[in-house]
């Protein structure tokens, strides 16, 4: 193929013009495992309560390689070393890094598959990928897996202030429409550093940082926990579960093929081959959205009321405590469902039920963001914010939910 038709640039609503950097790039962009992300959402199904949010995981991916470019280009230009080599892998890695996510993104993760992350299945991808690309994906591997020797790369990738969360808190405040998300990650970028093979934040960066992790928790509040989001991504898995079930019963349900591999297949973390993999990299979205238009019209009652729920959004409804909801609080609604309807109480369990969320903003036991002074010394963000209620990002804050029908229904 000519060499030019592999310089090819993309015109990001976030970030302007993203140029592909090497023919290794654009073969790995034009690959079938990587273009499957254009058909799962970035955000699950918060576009029921935001109707912009319709981005995808493969926006987000070619946002975070942009970001990663300025990244190297920055740290070059203080000084620090990355080789030729080092520069690709760190591309590679970050476009990579969620190419396992399955259907509506985390909304179904441990649904599809028992026990495994999307991460361990990105790395499936990129071992199957290096494969087919001669091994030239080794050291992105290496980096992603924090194997490589130089620590900070690893940061890049996954770490409290790394490329993704630089990216999809943009990406997601610009396409909800909630403006406290909007964060500066070019601010951001140009004033990191490397010391001591870690990432630091120069002291002038300091505010942009309180901005990041303030953004970070209100996006979570708002967008990422919103109430409505959190009962639909929680019907969605379990009009997962109801199909699984009925499959094992020997009920035949229509779906697409990849959907009826893992309803008919228990796959885990201990039988999850690369025939596995395959098949999932044919699911996405789509496969679930139809057959959840399919289901609707289904004779049993559980999954033809959950996909309805979601098809036309008439949810359950939902209610945030600040305490735990204890057990007899979902009593009366269960029993109402199963007078009213002739179920059982299994079945009204999928209607009626409890659960909690929980937003910390920085993990201060986990990792650190640490800020370079102008003395030289590097203490924790914490540490030097002069914002008083700072630390109390650092501190859990944990919400109760309950569920349960209209009366509608």
């Amino acid at each position: 193929m000519p060499l030019n038709n592999k310089l090819k640039i993309f015109n990001d609503p976030i970030y302007g013009f993203i140029t592909i950097p090497n023919a290794l790039i654009f073969d790995l962009i034009a690959h079938k495992y990587f273009q499957r992300l254009r058909r799962i959402s970035q955000m699950g199904l918060s576009y029921l309560v935001y109707p912009g949010a319709h981005h995808t995981r493969f926006h987000h991916a070619l946002g975070c390689m942009h970001l990663m470019q300025k990244t190297v280009n920055v740290l070059r230009f203080k000084g620090v070393n990355i080789s030729e080599d080092e520069e690709v892998a760190l591309y590679i890695a970050i476009l990579l890094h969620d190419i396992g996510h399955g259907p509506f993104s985390h909304a179904m993760e441990h649904s599809i598959v028992n026990g495994i992350s999307h991460e361990t299945i990105s790395l499936h991808f990129m071992e199957k990928l290096n494969e087919e690309f001669n091994g030239s994906l080794t050291l992105a591997i290496k980096i992603f897996k924090g194997e490589y020797h130089r620590k900070f790369m690893y940061q890049l990738i996954s770490s409290q202030l790394d490329m993704d969360r630089a990216d999809y808190l943009k990406r997601d405040s610009f396409y909800t429409g909630v403006a406290e998300g909007n964060i500066n990650s070019e601010r951001l970028i140009t004033m990191l550093n490397v010391v001591n093979d870690e990432i630091v934040v120069e002291e002038k960066g300091i505010y942009s940082i309180e901005k990041f992790l303030v953004a970070r928790r209100l996006m979570y509040w708002q967008v990422y926990l919103h109430k409505t989001g959190l009962v639909a991504e929680q019907l969605l898995t379990r009009v997962l579960k109801r199909a699984k079930e009925l499959s094992n019963m020997g009920v035949l349900l229509t779906a697409s093929e990849p959907l009826q591999y893992f309803l008919n297949t228990d796959i885990n973390s201990e039988n999850f081959t690369m025939d596995s993999l395959e098949v999932f990299s044919k699911l996405d979205d789509y496969d679930i959205i139809s057959a959840m238009k399919s289901w609707q019209y289904h004779e049993d009652f559980v999954l033809r009321n959950l996909c309805e729920m979601i098809i036309n959004r008439d949810l359950l409804k939902i209610k945030l405590k600040n305490k735990p909801i204890k057990t007899s609080d979902l009593e009366g609604h269960s029993q109402a469902l199963i007078v009213k309807y002739g179920i059982t109480k299994y079945e009204a369990d999928y209607f009626v039920f409890k659960g909690s969320i929980s937003n910390q903003a920085y993990q201060i036991k986990k990792q650190h963001i640490n800020i370079l002074l102008k003395t030289g010394k590097i203490k924790d963000i914490v540490k030097v914010s002069d914002q008083l209620n700072f630390k109390a990002l650092s501190k859990p804050v944990t919400k109760y939910y309950i569920c349960y029908p209209k009366n509608k229904m």
